[in-house]
């Protein structure tokens, strides 16, 4: 797979991108107010919230533009208080935070170099900042007047995913709790779009509840194409009926392929059939035999197979913040990009960071075997990035 560094202003970038020749754009922007990027012209430092949020518009529209019809954004900001002219939370993969040196706090902190390197000192400005309606100490809500801005703009805003840090960066308030979350929106170009929940489906967990039935009909869970597990044992042994489907199929001889045919199938004799299949009666007539053979042994007990282990990911996403040695500011967690590029882009497609800092975009993206195209403003952190990804990607890496 190949990773493109582009090197510039990503809003005059952009605009040399064709239209819809991008997947999905994971990204997280500069947050406003925060250290100055060292170029002229940079995004994070306009005077009013406002006039922040209208270059994020201005932005994003390009992004929707390149985009495909059926294409995602995966959109990370963190908020900023108003009197001090700070963000607040993590600053993203833009550079504009720099970490405090280990000399600088060795006896003041009992923090670690990497908890150091993972959280940088956020700024603190004398200034006020000038947007009526703000007093000293309130909470702007950068990101949802973001969020609503490019919905307004014409966005689909999908969600409101939670990164939930358990390794936050400790602050010295006392009248709130210290912040260990920030925003992940989804957002897309068009009503339907591309998702692939089944990449990113969690295992259940030990005590809950996996059953889908309700008065013996169907009315909920996965029904599995087979990726899931070709298991000649139902999905949720506990269930009584689970454990008669398990007899009946010992006692029938029913072998793994059995069981995959009634997952690829699924529930055909109600009328219904899995989304991505073609309907009821399109399926090869093998694994339709195969089928009806599993569902004449078992009887309703059949419904048991198409309980999946695993369940829909759910909206809260804890991963914690990490340190890149390279960097001076705080990157994004391959861990948090990976659920975006797995679920948005498909396997031959291609990823867009427009703020691609230290390029964790571009190595998770790698690392999926898909494309990326990532627009740096500053030359040394793309110089940074080139090199990371280069040296994650060996010898087969292609990076430009």
């Amino acid at each position: 797979m190949s990773v493109r560094i582009l090197e510039g202003d990503c809003r005059t970038v952009l605009a040399g991108m064709p239209d819809g020749s991008i997947n999905c754009c994971v990204t997280s922007p500069p947050y406003f107010g925060l250290r100055d990027y060292g170029v002229d012209g940079q995004i994070g430092l306009e005077e009013t919230p406002d006039a922040f949020v209208a270059e994020m518009v201005a932005v994003f529209r390009e992004v929707r533009r390149v985009l495909r019809d059926d294409g995602t954004l995966w959109l990370n900001l963190g908020d900023s208080y108003a009197g001090s002219w700070g963000a607040q939370g993590r600053q993203g993969e833009t550079g504009q935070m720099a970490s405090r040196s280990v000399s600088k706090v060795r006896g003041r902190s009992n923090m670690s170099a990497a908890q150091i390197s993972a959280h940088p000192q956020r700024l603190s400005q004398t200034g006020s900042i000038k947007q009526p309606g703000l007093k000293p100490k309130d909470l702007i809500g950068i990101p949802w007047m973001v969020a609503f801005a490019l919905r307004a703009d014409g966005w689909y805003l999908r969600q409101d995913n939670i990164w939930h840090k358990p390794n936050p960066m400790p602050e010295s308030v006392t009248d709130r709790c210290t912040k260990a979350h920030e925003y992940l929106f989804l957002l897309t170009k068009s009503q339907r779009y591309y998702f692939d929940a089944e990449a990113i489906a969690e295992e259940r967990t030990s005590d809950e509840d996996s059953s889908t039935f309700r008065g013996g009909a169907y009315v909920g869970g996965a029904i599995d194409n087979g990726t899931m597990g070709k298991r000649a044992v139902p999905g949720n042994v506990k269930r009584p009926q689970a454990q008669r489907a398990a007899q009946l199929a010992e006692q029938h001889g029913l072998t793994d392929a059995h069981i995959a045919a009634i997952r690829s199938v699924g529930i055909t004799d109600t009328g219904k059939a899995r989304v991505t299949q073609d309907g009821t009666g399109k399926n090869d007539p093998a694994v339709q035999a195969l089928a009806d053979e599993a569902k004449a042994a078992l009887g309703g007990y059949y419904r048991e197979f198409l309980i999946s282990t695993k369940r829909n990911k759910r909206s809260v996403w804890t991963v914690a913040t990490q340190p890149f040695k390279e960097a001076h500011f705080a990157t994004f967690p391959p861990k948090l990009i990976e659920p975006c590029i797995k679920a948005g882009c498909p396997a031959v497609g291609t990823v867009l960071d427009p703020f691609g800092g230290a390029g964790t975009t571009g190595l998770v993206a790698d690392r999926l075997q898909r494309d990326a195209i990532l627009i740096e403003l500053n030359p040394a952190y793309a110089d940074i990035a080139r090199r990371r990804i280069a040296a994650d990607a060996g010898l087969f890496g292609a990076v430009a």
